[in-house]
């Protein structure tokens, strides 16, 4: 196994293909970008955005979108995957999460880059094997699957993970469809 890949499934079908994963927030976006080759995946790189609330929301979005353009430029992913939003009870942080995600979904197709979006239960489904999971279980399982010497500094670093682990771990007819 090459260095820095963690083994994901044994029969896997060989192919190549490097996501950004988007865990969209205005606060707090979290990314991280990987690649698979053969079934085993790596983290390249990973982090968190971060806006304030001080600042206008204009600005903030902006920070969202010229960061997706400097990473996907940086890194040239054959895809960005997001996670979907989840509406709880407050609708206020949805409509937050929602422009985040339009930030990031306009920088990705400005750059051509095919984008996908996978609800938060199929993503804790592909990576913990339980819909369910918490974030403290999203975290472990990404640290193992990619082979890291702890776990992401952050919940929405190791949720932007994740999402791209499981979009870089979809079929290829799969990610198609997103």
């Amino acid at each position: 196994m090459p260095p820095g890949y963690g083994d994901i499934r044994a029969g896997a079908y060989p192919r190549f293909v490097k996501v950004l994963g988007i865990d969209p927030g205005t606060a707090a976006c979290g990314y991280g970008v990987v690649d698979a080759r053969d079934g085993r995946v790596r983290r390249i790189t990973s982090g968190v955005w971060r806006t304030t609330p001080r600042e206008r929301p204009e600005a903030r979005l902006k920070t969202i979108f010229d960061s997706v353009s400097e990473i996907v430029a940086e890194h040239a992913p054959d895809a960005v995957a997001l996670e979907e939003s989840f509406v709880g009870a407050d609708a206020r942080i949805a409509l937050f999460v929602g422009q985040a995600r339009g930030a990031a979904l306009v920088a990705a197709a400005v750059a051509g880059v095919d984008c996908a979006e996978y609800a938060p239960a199929h993503v804790k489904q592909t990576v913990c094997g339980y819909g369910r999971a918490d974030k403290g279980q999203v975290q472990r399982m990404v640290r193992v699957i990619l082979a890291l010497e702890g776990e992401p500094g952050t919940s929405h670093e190791a949720d932007a993970l994740a999402v791209a682990i499981c979009h870089a771990l979809a079929t290829p007819l799969a990610r198609m469809v997103g």
